[in-house]
């Protein structure tokens, strides 16, 4: 545990979060992403907030939740705040979801994944109705063929259209969950998240996101996507082993090297946690961060 915990250096309006699965311990990559997150709320004198995003039971791993929270705050990252449980805002996502369809901006939808066809874009079976002799299986947002263009923090200016990404989406899955796409956005609204850091995997969600913000006609918070941490082999790191530096190494080293993924490692006498985070809270530049993958333990390419 670091001497003491890396508070707010001054009041903000800034709040920002690391909202992981609880479908294993943490790992590198999420690391990555937590440590850029937190140190973009520390360097702006904001808030930092952990949200638990259990709304998939089948997928989740007994346990995880606490043992990510545990690792967080060995690497001297603590919440600003109670650790939110995603589950327990079902009853508010459902109100919201009523909301949309009542409004007709959402719709049940019988179609299976099959329905979708080999370019997985929904051809709008059920925009007008559910065919005759067919049942609901889902709920999903309207979209229009239209750009959506957004400067996220990192990667620069992004253009989507999610009417051609995957056209209406779910937002009520066939199982009754909630879909990630309409949970992720009513919690950071509830939240008052006014720019989500989170890795680039995620980027291709946004402009369905950011569509749905407008729907509900609330503000969109900003964006940044920090760079994928690949393995050795140049594919995503997404499962924790005896090689990841979570659990191989000291907490001191592995901020290190989350640290040097970023684009930020500190200089050689800062070695204990409370000296890098010191030195990253007043030298944190998102200029600096890397938008292409990097590897475990190099440095990012520059240019």
């Amino acid at each position: 545990m670091p001497e003491r915990q890396i508070q707010p250096t001054t009041r903000s309006k800034y709040r920002g979060r690391f909202a992981p699965s609880p479908t294993g311990d943490l790992h590198f990559g999420s690391l990555v992403a937590a440590v850029g997150s937190f140190a973009q709320a520390r360097s702006r004198g904001g808030q930092w907030l952990i949200r638990i995003e259990d709304i998939d039971p089948p997928r989740e791993v007994a346990g995880a939740a606490g043992r990510q929270i545990e690792a967080l705050k060995r690497f001297g990252m603590v919440a600003d705040g109670p650790i939110h449980y995603q589950s327990r805002a079902d009853a508010r996502h459902r109100r919201v979801i009523a909301g949309l369809v009542e409004a007709g901006t959402a719709f049940p939808c019988a179609c299976t994944r099959r329905d979708l066809g080999p370019g997985k874009v929904y051809p709008g079976t059920c925009r007008n109705g559910i065919p005759e002799g067919r049942e609901e299986r889902s709920v999903r947002l309207r979209v229009e063929d239209r750009e959506i263009e957004f400067l996220d923090g990192i990667q620069g200016p992004c253009v989507q259209n999610p009417a051609r990404q995957t056209g209406d989406f779910v937002i009520r899955r066939a199982e009754g969950l909630i879909a990630y796409q309409l949970a992720v956005v009513v919690d950071d609204l509830d939240a008052g998240i006014t720019e989500v850091v989170r890795g680039a995997d995620l980027l291709d969600s946004t402009g369905r996101q950011i569509h749905l913000h407008l729907c509900l006609n609330r503000p969109v918070p900003s964006y940044a996507h920090l760079p994928l941490v690949l393995d050795a082999e140049g594919r995503k790191l997404s499962k924790s082993d005896q090689d990841d530096p979570v659990v191989a190494l000291p907490p001191g080293q592995g901020l290190r090297l989350a640290l040097r993924a970023l684009g930020h490692e500190p200089p050689g006498g800062c070695r204990s946690l409370e000296s890098q985070w010191q030195w990253v809270v007043s030298n944190w530049r998102m200029s600096r961060v890397p938008c292409g993958p990097v590897a475990v333990g190099e440095p990012p390419e520059t240019t």
